[in-house]
């Protein structure tokens, strides 16, 4: 596996119950700041087999980026499950929400 993947998965883990990180954001704290669509890669093929909370990686507006209905639905219901709520428009308040990662030596 690269050390990008890695650090992708490593990240992703470790966001909290409740808060949310963007593509961009988990790139960028990965080492390669235009490698948001590397993350929607690594979360579409190893979510389930490293236990990703999927649900928890929104766009850099806080938007649902998935244009599957039932799965943009079920992202949003998890979501409200831990407490984030929505306005009209499905969009998570990232000023409220967005987790700030910090790296940990262990990495």
């Amino acid at each position: 596996m690269q050390p990008f993947t890695e650090r992708v998965i490593h990240i992703i883990q470790a966001i909290p119950y409740g808060k949310v990180m963007t593509y961009g954001q988990i790139a960028a704290e990965a080492g390669s700041p235009r490698g948001a669509r590397q993350v929607v890669r690594i979360l579409h093929s190893m979510s389930e087999k490293h236990h990703l909370p999927w649900h928890r990686v929104v766009n850099i507006k806080g938007e649902i980026a998935i244009a599957d209905d039932e799965s943009r639905f079920l992202q949003q219901m998890l979501l409200e499950e831990e407490g984030i709520s929505f306005g009209l428009h499905p969009i998570v308040d990232l000023s409220l929400y967005r987790y700030e990662y910090k790296e940990s030596k262990d990495i």
